[in-house]
């Protein structure tokens, strides 16, 4: 019987699981997979499709993320170059590539299911994170239900108010479930003063409702952590309300503003979205994903650790951006 990962949990925290923002402790670190050693071994063998090398510009009020090319360097190298730039490395699908982890992350899982009664954590995924002591991650929504598990440095999050029209309206969710736009949504400053706000610890997890507008900023030390991505009947539900609300609006002029994942509703929006995915699906009109152009390469002798490349992307503008120019 392994030793449980998930530390010290009441049944209230188990309960609170999809349902709000909490705070609770894990064991993942003292699995000793995520040392440096172990963190630059993933790297070097991780799948280069799945390998995400970004940087920001100095501004968390500024939409500058971009996404870079390894440049043949080492995973011990990568790892130096976090520790003193300014990268996010995003090794995607772990689950599929790296069975030691995956058996550790699909622990925690298991341990919350058999914690709360009915919960399902179906369609796993997960993404290590290790990026820079000063990198952030703007404000985004994420489709599946998410959780941030902490391990090393020291990270602020931001949690805004779910399922509030302000924070990220009807039409926004309903373009990023119709994959429309990416999960980076619009922005302001002046939500700051609602949100929920921690600075994680090593050892701690941070999650929230489906489609909850966060944010990070990175404070000190190499920052390495796992988030993790599930989904259910109700999540899947939930895309597809919102998905059905966007083509009601953007196809037939008709204006749905309920979001409710209950009842007979709700269970029509998602058949309808169903029979639309599939009719575009048939018709060869599926909706293409955002790809971030390649603007830097990493560079040992760089100060921030990259260097933009020769080509300037002259019209890049942040997702949400592009798309609300084109009259989406």
């Amino acid at each position: 019987m392994p030793q449980p990962l998930l530390a010290d949990w009441t049944p209230e925290d188990f309960m609170t699981v999809e349902e709000g923002v909490f705070v609770a402790k894990h064991r993942l670190a003292e699995t000793g997979l995520f040392t440096d050693d172990v963190l630059a071994e993933v790297i070097d063998s991780h799948p280069p499709e799945h390998l995400g090398i970004n940087t920001m510009g100095t501004d968390p009020n500024v939409f500058d993320w971009m996404e870079g090319e390894r440049n043949g360097l080492s995973g011990q190298e990568i790892i130096q170059l976090v520790r003193r730039g300014q990268i996010w490395i995003n090794c995607r699908k772990m689950l599929d590539h790296h069975p030691k982890h995956a058996q550790a992350l699909h622990q925690v899982y298991d341990e919350i299911e058999s914690g709360k009664p009915g919960f399902q954590a179906q369609d796993r995924t997960a993404n290590l994170l290790i990026s820079s002591p000063n990198a952030w991650v703007p404000y985004h929504v994420d489709m599946p239900m998410n959780m941030l598990w902490h391990i090393r440095g020291t990270k602020r999050v931001w949690v805004y108010p779910h399922f509030d029209n302000r924070f990220a309206s009807v039409e926004t969710l309903g373009k990023v479930c119709a994959g429309e736009w990416s999960e980076d949504v619009p922005y302001d400053s002046s939500f700051d003063k609602y949100a929920l706000v921690f600075d994680a610890q090593p050892g701690q997890l941070i999650t929230w409702p489906q489609l909850t507008p966060h944010r990070v900023c990175n404070l000190e030390g190499l920052n390495v952590s796992v988030s993790t991505e599930h989904k259910n009947a109700r999540a899947r539900r939930r895309i597809n309300v919102h998905t059905a609300n966007h083509l009601m609006r953007h196809r037939f002029g008709k204006e749905c503003r309920e979001i409710g994942v209950d009842g007979p509703v709700a269970y029509a929006k998602e058949a309808l979205a169903r029979a639309f995915r599939l009719a575009d699906k048939f018709v060869g009109k599926e909706k293409e994903q955002f790809v971030y152009p390649m603007r830097f390469v990493l560079d040992r002798e760089a100060p921030n650790g990259y260097r933009l490349k020769e080509e300037k992307e002259e019209n890049y503008v942040a997702p949400h951006q592009e798309f609300e120019t084109a009259g989406v």
